[in-house]
């Protein structure tokens, strides 16, 4: 699935507990890209400090870089992120200015806070209801039902990636 001399991204987003990491690891293996982690980027350069649009648009700035560099030899970047703002997805898009795909994982609050529960460092009830309550506002992309299986949800995105010719449909 790795096209020559010019890459696409993907954006997965959505709650915590959804599954993000899970299946952007799952995706990466399948089509030989590189995973970027927005949430990675915020801690280890310690940007996240009170969740504001500023944040999380340097870490944008941070993932640009590598990901330009990887997408114009041709591996397929997956960014994996909350992405609260639609603003946010938007400043992604329009840096890397590459062929790109959103998909927008989608299940009940209660799905969320029972997968987190069984995390090493869980969230916590209220905090998945506030991270869920962000990352839900706006619709985006792809929606993509992430209570089933992960084959099958990797499959269903693989099969769009076929599919889709340029960018996602907002």
């Amino acid at each position: 699935m790795r096209n020559r001399g010019v890459g696409y991204d993907l954006l997965i987003r959505g709650p915590w507990g959804i599954g993000k990491t899970t299946i952007a690891r799952s995706l990466a293996t399948k089509i030989a890209a590189q995973v970027i982690s927005i949430d990675q980027i915020l801690e280890e350069n310690d940007l996240w400090r009170t969740g504001r649009l500023s944040e999380f648009l340097e870490a944008n700035s941070r993932a640009v870089d590598p990901a330009r560099r990887r997408l114009k030899r041709g591996t397929p970047i997956i960014f994996d992120g909350n992405f609260y703002w639609k603003s946010q997805v938007e400043d992604l898009v329009r840096r890397l200015a590459f062929r790109h795909i959103v998909f927008t994982l989608k299940a009940p609050l209660w799905v969320c806070i029972e997968r987190d529960s069984r995390r090493d460092r869980p969230q916590g009830v209220q905090g998945c209801r506030e991270v869920y309550a962000k990352s839900t506002r706006f619709e985006y992309g792809i929606g993509v039902d992430a209570t089933r299986p992960i084959g099958s949800i990797v499959g269903e995105i693989t099969s769009h990636l076929t599919t889709t010719s340029s960018t996602t449909p907002r």
